[in-house]
């Protein structure tokens, strides 16, 4: 079993601490190098920085919060905190590209002279190197603990080396030009792609505290009951699911026999259940509702022998994510 199976949040907890240790040192390089060069992109870069130190310490903290177990207080357990998390990284991004701003237009009004041009580019790109790897491991990491903090920050990271790979270009150009403005104008064009790496998160934590339908989760749910699909779970729909930090929730209602007994269905249930367990390592909760076949589900149903079959078997319809998550009995009219 790998070190990721056996205890992912220690795992999770190396990670993002190394990630605050490393981003801090970036930073202080990056404010080292702007101090140097008083160049606008370079502090363009610096400033994002900031809000990766800042991130990561607020990552730090909600990935413990977020494994804390569930309790009587909070029975859904505590991990939309990761979601929060990544929407205070998101509001931070939005501040850090206000001031990347204010130093552009300064820069391209007033063009100044860049001082130790060199020393600086190669300090960024040293610096860049460096975040590259890290960002790397963040996200892995990330997706093998399912930690959407982790990813967000490690995306975050990334988004930074792309950043600072616009201000190394932007600078390198500088250097053989000696056109000033383009200093101010790289400076500018980060403020942009920093705002819109800002809104995306946001937004991705505002999908998440809201319950908004996650197809990626849907779709791998499908799968899962795909795989182990039996005979007498004629159909499945309602499918309902979401992710709160590590865990899952999801719940669905489960078509079988007609005449099965309660023992039976509970049987069924219960195997189920144990699917989802055994997929997500303990960390899932699905909640069954069980409803009796009725004549229409016939030609679909592959359950034989059956003794109150009207009609016989065409088909078995195909689990897909539309099909799961039809809402068709909610639609219906209602029976006397």
């Amino acid at each position: 079993m790998s070190r990721f199976a056996q205890s992912p949040q220690r795992v999770r907890l190396i990670a993002i601490s190394a990630s605050f240790l490393i981003g801090s040192l970036l930073m202080l390089t990056k404010f080292f190098a702007y101090w140097l060069t008083q160049s606008a992109a370079i502090l363009s870069d610096a400033l994002e920085s900031i809000i990766n130190v800042a991130a990561s310490a607020f990552a730090l903290v909600a990935v413990v919060l977020a494994a804390k177990p569930p309790d009587p207080t909070h029975p859904y357990g505590h991990g939309k905190i990761e979601y929060l998390s990544v929407g205070f990284e998101g509001a931070l991004i939005f501040l850090a590209a206000i001031g990347i701003f204010f130093k552009a237009a300064d820069q391209l009004l007033t063009p100044d002279v860049l001082p130790n041009l060199g020393s600086g580019l190669w300090l960024t790109v040293a610096a860049t190197l460096i975040n590259l790897s890290l960002g790397v491991v963040l996200v892995y990491v990330g997706k093998r603990t399912q930690s959407i903090t982790l990813m967000a920050d490690g995306k975050h990271v990334l988004t930074d080396v792309y950043t600072s790979g616009g201000v190394i270009l932007g600078l390198f150009l500088v250097w053989f030009t000696g056109r000033l403005w383009i200093d101010g104008a790289t400076a500018g064009l980060v403020g942009i792609n920093v705002i819109f790496t800002g809104w995306k998160l946001v937004r991705h934590a505002f999908a998440g505290l809201m319950d908004a339908s996650d197809a990626e989760l849907l779709d791998e749910i499908t799968k899962l009951l795909r795989q182990h699909r039996k005979s007498v779970w004629i159909d499945i729909h309602q499918l309902r699911a979401r992710r709160a930090g590590t865990r899952i929730y999801a719940d669905l209602h489960l078509i079988l026999p007609r005449d099965f007994s309660l023992q039976e269905s509970y049987q069924e249930v219960k195997e189920m259940e144990k699917i989802f367990a055994a997929h997500y390592q303990g960390q899932a909760e699905i909640h069954v509702h069980v409803d009796p076949c009725d004549d229409s589900e016939c030609p679909v149903c592959g359950y034989d022998p059956c003794t109150m079959r009207q009609a016989r078997t065409v088909q078995q319809r195909l689990w897909r994510r539309d099909v799961v998550t039809d809402r068709r009995e909610e639609n219906s009219p209602e029976t006397p």
